[in-house]
């Protein structure tokens, strides 16, 4: 099919003010969104929604029609089941989705539930239930168990978690295909619990090496070779299985080398493994068409020569895969594999790791980068993606991309960003239009390699070395916090409105903890006593209290909200403990020993307080104390120290609130009032 057109018009007659056709249902909900958008002023967005309509319906003196630049425009990352998606119930789900249709994306993975059916095949397979609870993680590390990177940790998965996630996964399927989008669904990579060797002793099976500073308590997870007949038996069995259970649109998602390298670099190896895992697809459906992610290229580029990329993509017929191009704003891989040797691709934009909070983008590389790749020799390219690790967050950013899906050429961003705040606060504000003209020229707009990965001191375990370099200028985001601070008056009953103040206040306060945090430093370095007891002691018992205040008077910024929606997947205290247990390491230690640290950071109301400020507490009193004995200071010491205050928090039973307190304007001034540089 070519890609999705919509078509508005008035229809003659007052009854009807607007009328809205499509290719398909995504596409008449585009539409739809087109006309409240850009007629009506309105504006959704994960942060809440401006919905407040003209009095009459405003009707349209020409027909519109649009065509989307093309074929796809798909949404969701892997890592976002985990980061963003996991402890979503129903209602959560559906208004997901019905996101997605009015930002008109077409194609999406449908991932819930997947483990109960490979627990089915397990068991039929003749694996015993322990040999199966010893290989799958925890709920909130399922991503990274579905790709072979760990196992393990943080589980094992309660039954009724399997039968909540297929219930999930029925109406996630049914609600998407019913509004006209392509599902993904998961398929097998290779990757098999330990029991299968018992089970097949003669099976060819290898153990791939440890993913990230995990040793192989929890990782290296086996592999099976794709020569052996038990890689199209498991295949195929789990995908029939899965077909049964959820129907299909013949779309399908494995990765096997996400992060880990490859037993071989010898081509015809690649190009086996690639021709296996399309076989076991196949071997369930003739129509099978592979979706796979395009990380591993620019992750491990030094493995990935021109050779191998080209091996693992010739593996499967030209046409049966679709590439995504995951960080293409940043690091595209089409440039340098010749449009993916052939293959299909979708140019895709990162944008967040770890679903870290933090004002970032790349407006300038997004606006053109999609145009610039189907302009490419002999392009292959098919659409564009959303793939953020984690969301809520930005919502500017991924306004601006869901835009561009349907444009034909570039916008011109200073005059959309001035539509923009219009529309997500419900009124004209000059104050407002001038705050997000600022922010687009200066942290929406970093340019070259951008890896919007939250460095900033505060979300990261304290040293004498740390990151406090910005790409754009502190000053700009000050003065944006006036100018909004100053519309408050007039758009502080909005609630886009009073989540963006926190956000842009949230996001100088950051930059006041580097400003602190530097002149910590120098105070140590000089041997300041005076000036180090004051600069501490303004971080720890002033500015760190204070943000978490700001944060915790909005109910989207709670550690709470997070840790109570964990509990809400239970059906036993026991379950509701592993759950909470699981959220709280995710954000913090990432592994039972500080594995992945901070990855994950987010900047919520008792976080703050409870997790980030007790950490640069015991830093400074370690400081202080250097310098009254005269010994030097010792990060590893300090590592020591400060990993069983991380630890504590995870294990400290205490419950934060699910609901916001204070006033969001008032807490916000008074941090103004006191810090505005």
């Amino acid at each position: 099919g070519g890609p999705d057109i919509y078509r508005l018009w008035s229809p003659p007659g007052a009854s009807v003010a607007v009328a809205v056709t499509g290719s398909s249902g995504v596409a008449a909900a585009a539409g739809l969104y087109r006309y409240l958008r850009d007629f009506c002023g309105c504006h959704l967005s994960w942060s809440g929604a401006q919905l407040r309509l003209p009095e009459p319906l405003p009707r349209l003196r020409a027909e519109i029609r649009a065509a989307a630049a093309g074929r796809y425009r798909y949404y969701q990352n892997v890592c976002a089941q985990s980061y963003s998606f996991v402890w979503w119930d129903w209602a959560r789900w559906e208004r997901e989705i019905d996101w997605m249709a009015l930002s008109g994306i077409n194609l999406a993975p449908a991932f819930a539930g997947q483990e109960a059916v490979w627990q089915r095949v397990y068991l039929n397979l003749g694996l015993n239930q322990s040999e199966i609870d010893k290989y799958f993680t925890g709920p909130a590390f399922l991503a990274w168990n579905r790709m072979g990177n760990l196992r393990r940790w943080a589980g094992p998965l309660p039954p009724a978690w399997h039968l909540k996630q297929l219930y999930l996964q029925y109406r996630i399927v049914e609600r998407m295909r019913s509004l006209g989008m392509t599902t993904v669904l998961p398929a097998f990579a290779g990757h098999v619990p330990q029991g299968i060797l018992r089970v097949f002793p003669r099976v060819n099976a290898t153990r791939l090496g440890h993913w990230s500073h995990f040793d192989c308590t929890y990782s290296c997870v086996y592999l099976l070779d794709p020569e052996d007949p038990m890689f199209q038996v498991i295949g195929t069995l789990f995908l029939k299985e899965l077909i049964k259970e959820f129907g299909t649109d013949h779309v399908y998602s494995a990765d096997t080398f996400n992060e880990m390298t490859p037993l071989s670099s010898d081509p015809a190896y690649l190009s086996r493994v690639s021709n296996a895992i399309f076989r076991s697809m196949t071997g369930a459906d003739p129509k099978a068409l592979w979706l796979m992610q395009g990380w591993l290229f620019q992750h491990q580029p030094d493995f990935w020569q021109p050779a191998q990329v080209r091996a693992l993509l010739h593996g499967v017929p030209l046409g049966k895969m679709i590439v995504l191009d995951l960080f293409a704003e940043s690091k595209p891989v089409y440039q340098w594999t010749e449009s993916f040797y052939g293959q299909p691709f979708i140019w895709c934009m990162l944008h967040n790791f770890g679903g870290n909070h933090g004002l970032f983008g790349t407006v300038e590389a997004i606006n053109h980068g999609p145009f610039a790749a189907r302009r490419f020799p002999n392009s292959t390219m098919v659409g564009t993606g959303l793939v953020p690790e984690g969301i809520e967050q930005n919502d500017m950013v991924y306004e601006l991309m869901n835009e561009l899906g349907w444009r034909q050429e570039p916008l011109d961003l200073p005059s959309w960003v001035t539509r923009y705040a219009e529309r997500r606060y419900g009124a004209p504000n000059a104050a407002a239009a001038s705050a997000w003209r600022l922010l687009l020229r200066s942290v929406y707009n970093c340019t070259g390699v951008c890896v919007n990965h939250n460095r900033s001191p505060l979300v990261h375990r304290p040293s004498l070395h740390m990151d406090t370099e910005l790409w754009y200028n502190a000053s700009d985001v000050y003065e944006a916090w006036r100018l909004l601070l100053s519309a408050g008056a007039e758009l502080g009953s909005s609630p886009t409105f009073l989540y963006d103040l926190v956000d842009v206040t949230r996001q100088a306060a950051q930059q006041l903890v580097s400003d602190y945090y530097l002149s910590i430093r120098q105070a140590f370095q000089s041997h300041a006593l005076p000036e180090l007891l004051t600069a501490g002691g303004v971080l720890v018992y002033d500015l760190l209290p204070e943000l978490d205040s700001l944060l915790s008077s909005h109910s989207l910024f709670l550690l709470g909200r997070w840790l109570e929606n964990a509990r809400a997947m239970a059906t036993s205290d026991r379950e509701a403990e592993q759950y909470e247990l699981n959220a709280r390491n995710q954000v913090t230690l990432w592994g039972p020993s500080g594995n992945i640290l901070d990855y994950a950071n987010k900047q919520l109301g008792g976080l703050v307080l409870d997790y980030y400020s007790v950490r640069w507490s015991l830093f400074v009193s370690v400081l202080v104390e250097s310098l009254n004995s005269g010994r030097p200071f010792h990060q590893d010491q300090f590592n020591q120290a400060v990993f069983q205050v991380e630890r504590g928090f995870i294990y400290n039973k205490k419950r934060y609130p699910a609901v916001p307190a204070g006033d969001t304007m008032e807490i916000s001034r008074k941090l103004f009032l006191k810090y505005y540089p």
